[in-house]
């Protein structure tokens, strides 16, 4: 067993990895930029060593400052974690010829899967199914527009090196596809380096179905069953849970051995996932399910597997990349029940699940208590920053229970009862589709949160009654002694013989009217003075006497267009002067990993342009002001 290891990456995974070497009696040693200097992996691990500015693409990933870190440390081997170069076989390459021990697939593997076109080409070989495409190699504009014009609407357009939902656009017409080719080549070539693309056909009730799979140095490879990650949003899975629900003994035995064949085709060693797309408009059935990709890495919900069967990954990936066979055989694998896992993201779903940063003043989880037993793997802690340089994922939350349903209740619970402010998150969000009936029923595919966005976006929560709480908690409510309040008129404005009325402002912007005459009877989860935080259902307002300042963020009903947050500006699609209509992208911001558009808040002109590309802008920015169009609006 390898004695010491180096993680080349931060958060959650360093984290959860640091975990379990320390349970093996391995030596653990973090890396950090100078944003997360004090972060919690870097807090937990034996040893750790800085590795440069902020920006991942100056830190985490530079290969040969970490591998410099390996050496500098002792370290004697690396583990990539996921993401960043975790599925870079050039990374993987040089960590070995370094003489490190690289704990993940040999980098052939990794070059084999990596390019989507080659390894959907090689899985038809191998007799995987795939879904019809096209793979070739003109990349022209009118070559592409042509095949997904004879593969016909929807179709997907996909970066062959991407991952993670990037460089991946759906096509409803064919008029959109241009448009949707070059933002997509964009995308592609500023993630990745390399903006080729395939085509697929869309699937119009897809479930993202996927197997994990292990192979050894000694020729063994196993699988560990599937998992179902048809909750996503913008193709990032929220909610992943296993087994699939609905899957049959005989549909599983046949994905999970295509699963195999796959793995066995590149001759894989070290954890994987072969995902699948299913067409569920039937249900699950074998000959309606397509190899999509395979992630040549641990996964983001590899906890869910860990539960139904009761096997650590990280210590698999491990004793193999210590040389050791695989811990189990396929005959000594059985699933247990069922577990679902749920994405905790520094985002807000109302507003487009815009990413959230700022300090978490408060961060707290329920405890354990009999009948739930939540597991928490956190990159972050109370007091803990969450800046604007890497993915806004938190951690996760998971729940192992004897039956779905049971699973499903636990988690919703846990949702609505952790407390974390001022930053936002999707905790309502998640505590939401968990209760929808659909969702229960298991009638999910990846449109399911398009389909309810309605429902789950913005909680319906009992403004009124809250702010009525907030005001009484505040002690702005008259005493009693004091007489009737509407005969004084110290912080609140008349309105009406006899009514009495203080005005709030929540966190969101909105200002509530509080009757002074009526004293609330419904109570609410509270804490904090002023402003007053209060939870409903997973979902929290903040609210505090309002005291009017004008516009903060946002477009403003003067036309102005503010930063929403720290990015770089990467596109700018208009010009001082441009006449534009509502609804019109005026320029894209780049943030958090993520493409946030900015658009015309009616028709008007450009009365004023503060962006260039290439630009880092800061929250609350004036980038662009839009006045009316004043012969429009006669």
């Amino acid at each position: 067993m390898i004695k010491s290891l180096l993680i080349a990456n931060r958060g959650e995974i360093a984290c959860r990895i640091i975990r379990t070497a320390r349970k093996l009696g391995i030596r653990t040693i973090a890396v950090y930029s100078d944003a997360d200097a004090n972060a919690l992996h870097v807090r937990t691990a034996d040893e750790a060593v800085h590795i440069g500015p902020s920006p991942a693409r100056e830190s985490y990933l530079v290969g040969d400052k970490i591998i410099a870190a390996a050496k500098q440390s002792g370290a004697e081997a690396i583990h990539p974690g996921y993401g960043f170069l975790s599925e870079n076989a050039e990374f993987a390459r040089a960590v070995k010829e370094a003489g490190l021990v690289w704990v993940g697939p040999e980098p052939e593997s990794i070059i084999a899967m990596g390019l989507k076109d080659a390894a959907k080409q090689l899985m038809a070989d191998v007799g995987v199914p795939v879904t019809p495409g096209y793979l070739g190699e003109d990349q022209s504009g009118a070559r592409l527009q042509a095949e997904a014009d004879a593969i016909g609407y929807p179709v997907l357009i996909k970066a062959v090196a991407g991952g993670g939902g990037k460089g991946m656009r759906k096509v409803d017409r064919a008029e959109d596809f241009a448009d949707a080719l070059l933002s997509c080549q964009r995308e592609a070539a500023a993630s990745f380096g390399n903006d080729v693309v395939l085509i697929e056909k869309y699937i119009l009730s897809p479930r993202h179905i996927e197997v994990q799979v292990f192979g050894d140095s000694h020729g063994n490879i196993v699988h560990l069953f599937e998992r179902d990650c048809s909750l996503q949003r913008r193709h990032q899975k929220v909610i992943e849970e296993a087994p699939a629900p609905g899957m049959s003994e005989e549909t599983r035995a046949a994905v999970c051995e295509a699963a195999v064949n796959a793995a066995k085709a590149v001759n894989y060693v070290g954890a994987g996932t072969i995902e699948f797309i299913a067409d569920a408009s039937e249900g699950l059935k074998a000959d309606r399910i397509w190899f999509m990709e395979m992630n040549t890495r641990l996964q983001v919900e590899h906890p869910v597997t860990e539960e139904i069967t009761g096997q650590d990954l990280v210590e698999w990936q491990l004793r193999v990349a210590s040389g050791e066979p695989l811990p189990k055989r396929q005959d000594e694998l059985a699933i247990n029940g069922h577990a679902i896992e749920a994405r905790l993201y520094a985002e807000d779903p109302s507003k487009g699940f815009l990413p959230s940063i700022g300090k978490l003043d408060m961060f707290k989880l329920p405890r354990a208590r009999p009948g739930l037993d939540p597991r928490y793997d956190m990159g972050v802690n109370w007091g803990d920053e969450v800046t604007p340089f890497y993915d806004p994922m938190l951690g996760k939350i998971i729940v192992h229970a004897e039956e779905r349903w049971e699973a499903i209740d636990a988690l919703a619970e846990v949702c609505e009862r952790t407390m974390i402010w001022p930053v936002a998150t999707n905790l309502g969000f998640v505590a939401r589709a968990l209760k929808m009936k659909e969702f229960r029923k298991a009638e999910i595919d990846t449109g399911f949160i398009d389909r309810h966005a309605d429902d789950l976006l913005t909680a319906k929560l009992p403004l009124a009654d809250m702010a009525a709480h907030a005001a009484d908690e505040l002690k702005l409510f008259p005493k009693k002694k004091a007489g009737r309040p509407w005969r004084d008129s110290r912080g609140f404005r008349m309105n009406g013989a006899r009514r009495a009325e203080l005005h709030l402002i929540d966190d969101q912007g909105d200002v509530h009217a509080v009757d002074l005459t009526k004293k609330p009877k419904r109570k609410f989860k509270d804490w904090g003075k002023n402003p007053l935080v209060m939870k409903y259902g997973g979902d929290y307002r903040a609210f505090r006497v309002y005291q009017p300042r004008g516009v903060i963020g946002g477009a403003g009903s003067d036309g102005t267009i503010l930063s929403p947050m720290p990015g770089k500006i990467i596109a700018v699609a208009v010009a001082a002067g441009d006449k534009v209509a509502k609804g019109q992208k005026l320029l894209t911001l780049e943030a958090m990993k993520m493409e946030h558009s900015l658009v015309a808040p009616f028709d008007g002109v450009v009365a004023e342009l503060n962006a260039q590309e290439g630009e880092q802008v800061q929250v609350d920015a004036l980038l662009v002001k839009v006045d009316a169009d004043k012969e429009q609006a006669a």
